[in-house]
């Protein structure tokens, strides 16, 4: 199995950010976004990468970004290396396949989450309050099952280590402006339609996912990655069953490990054994290949 790679160092090119899975450099007006093979849960980074993962969530942003373009406009200049400008040049090989230049833009505070079905933390909230994030829903619903309507719950970005905090529209229109509140919430939820349709073709349940926004001189766009496995929770169509976790292709299998594993979420955060890395590394594969129909070649 190749190394994977869990952190990038371009000596002649400044670092503007690092978060979980990201590195992103200065590129003359515009950004350069490399997504590495770290892994995050429970709000840590993990000693141990997923070969190839950065590689694969880049790929399934791109195929995104181009099927919802009709939908909302992206951040995306260029994601073939031979069009980087000069200053890249030097580390085409590290960038290929797992990077993207895109336009530097002014990001919204919030995270846009829809849900479109009772899972994760939504099934938590519901559990203890019969509400998800203030909105009050139907006594008797069973976990993972599927809501009357899609729900847009959004939340902020929580600062490093951090949960995001669930926010009320309200909260989110004082925030970031109530217009921009309910363009967002607008947006997120004809994204989650569209791509919930393609996943369906495709044999998938888009269970939930979450989506940034920024702005440009050109408006409004969508950012970061985009419906990956990282930010959405993928089921399998023919083994869905309502009332319990579902199968999916999300982080879920590594963080059951970390559970079984009597790790007690504080750093330092444990290595992976080889078997959970590979299996991991099969789950974004699988991943990949359903939502895109594609084999990954990267």
């Amino acid at each position: 199995m190749p190394e994977a790679l869990l952190q990038t160092d371009f000596p002649t090119l400044r670092l503007h950010a690092r978060g979980k899975v990201r590195d992103i450099y200065s590129a003359g007006d515009d950004l350069l976004i490399v997504a590495t093979d770290r892994i995050s849960a429970f709000d840590h980074v993990l000693a141990s990468g997923i070969p190839g993962k950065g590689k694969i969530l880049t790929d399934i942003s791109l195929f995104w970004f181009k099927l919802l373009s009709d939908v909302v406009p992206n951040h995306l200049i260029t994601a073939d290396i031979d069009e980087y400008p000069a200053s890249l040049q030097p580390y085409r090989e590290t960038l290929r396949h797992r990077s993207m230049l895109v336009k530097r833009a002014e990001m919204f505070p919030v995270e846009c989450v829809v849900r479109g079905y009772l899972s994760g933390s939504a099934w938590k909230d519901y559990k203890a309050t019969g509400r998800v994030c203030g909105v009050t829903l139907l006594p008797g619903l069973a976990e993972s099952e599927r809501l009357p309507e899609p729900l847009f719950t959004p939340a902020t970005k929580g600062a490093d280590g951090q949960h995001d905090v669930n926010i009320s529209m309200a909260e989110m229109g004082d925030l970031i402006g109530h217009s921009n509140a309910d363009l967002l919430r607008d947006l997120s939820l004809m994204i989650y339609d569209r791509a919930y349709r393609h996943a369906e073709k495709q044999g998938l349940i888009l269970a939930d996912t979450k989506f940034e926004f920024g702005r440009t001189a050109q408006g409004v766009v969508l950012a970061d990655e985009v419906l990956t496995p990282d930010s959405s929770r993928y089921w399998i169509q023919t083994s869905y069953h309502p009332g319990g976790p579902q199968a999916s292709f999300d982080k879920q299998f590594v963080r059951d490990y970390l559970l079984q594993s009597g790790w007690n979420q504080q750093s330092p955060a444990p290595e992976l054994p080889p078997e959970i890395i590979a299996r991991t590394q099969e789950k974004y594969l699988e991943a990949f290949h359903r939502i895109t129909g594609r084999v990954h070649l990267g």
